[in-house]
């Protein structure tokens, strides 16, 4: 995909959260470092433009929350989760580049319970890869990249990356 296509994508993406939710004011975009705070920024910039109302959006780390944590070899870097508070009565959307196993996905939903219990939780990607290990599902896919286990996928982000918006399918 190139910025065009990444564009195109999010856009399409701020439609669909539109029309799934009527009461714009109690939606929370929670972006995931760090790729998925700079697409929830875009995807709140594409729905006050179409929609002509802002919506809230923050970000929710999960480096403490990962399944994983405690047998990488080095300590993940934690950063601040800020997230527009009370969450009771939101709809939470959590924000990433890539869906892949889901387990980031459920870090990410373990980090929003420390914060309150908003009143649905779902779920925007640019990339959706497959090879799920958990029953998670995206309810926004800016698209659908089938990929084998040995590839990668590999999102770059102007405002993140300093390159050009691009995603490429390597292969491993």
């Amino acid at each position: 995909m190139d910025a065009a296509a990444i564009r195109r994508a999010l856009r399409r993406i701020a439609h669909e959260i539109i029309e799934a939710n009527p009461d714009l004011a109690s939606v929370v975009l929670a972006g995931i470092p760090s790729r998925g705070i700079e697409i929830a920024h875009r995807v709140a910039s594409f729905v006050l433009d179409i929609a002509q109302t802002p919506i809230a959006s923050g970000v929710i780390d999960i480096a403490m929350h990962r399944d994983d944590v405690g047998t990488r070899a080095e300590l993940p870097i934690v950063r601040e989760t800020r997230l527009p508070l009370p969450l009771e009565r939101r709809t939470v959307i959590i924000v990433d580049d890539v869906l892949f196993t889901g387990r980031t996905i459920r870090a990410a939903m373990d980090a929003i319970s420390s914060f309150g219990r908003p009143a649905r939780i779902q779920l925007a990607t640019l990339i959706d890869r497959g090879h799920r290990e958990l029953p998670i599902r995206a309810d926004y896919v800016g698209k659908n990249l089938p990929t084998s286990r040995s590839e990668k996928v590999r999102v770059r982000l102007e405002q993140t990356d300093n390159e050009p918006d691009a995603v490429w399918l390597i292969d491993a």
